[in-house]
């Protein structure tokens, strides 16, 4: 897989550069990829690289790459908007830490409740009950 540079302009206001590229491959490279072989073209780390798009043609193993390449990854993070998927990212990673220890203090309950109920199933108590009533009217008559 090799790209191929065909456009590119620099924007000063945005700190960044944006490329136009051809990459040539039998399946459609993936944005991790794309951003290993920009960084390594334009000595930047994959953090500072945005993919735009990656398009191509039925049939045809030719992709046409649009990406923005910054100076820093912070800006980077003041330019570009985030998607949905960075930002339910962040939600998750921020709510990790504080439902950790819930799950384990219901673990710790589980098996009380556990130990208090009986071993026998509720049908089976009440046909040991019926079952007593039973054996004790026989008995009554007798006596």
């Amino acid at each position: 897989m090799e790209l191929k540079i065909t456009n590119q302009k620099d924007n000063p206001l945005f700190k960044r550069n944006e490329i136009e590229g051809n990459v040539n491959a039998e399946i459609t490279p993936s944005r991790q990829e794309i951003k290993k072989l920009i960084s390594e073209k334009f000595s930047t780390a994959p953090e500072a690289i945005k993919i735009k798009g990656i398009h191509g043609k039925f049939g045809s193993k030719s992709f046409r790459i649009q990406a923005n390449v910054y100076a820093s990854a912070e800006d980077k993070e003041k330019t570009e908007p985030k998607t949905k998927k960075e930002i339910e990212e962040e939600k998750k990673a921020a709510e990790t830490p504080k439902e950790e220890p819930k799950p384990e203090e219901a673990i710790k309950e589980e098996p009380k409740k556990e130990e208090e109920k009986p071993d026998v199933a509720p049908a089976q108590e009440q046909s040991e009950e019926k079952i007593e009533e039973q054996s004790q009217e026989e008995e009554k008559p007798d006596k």
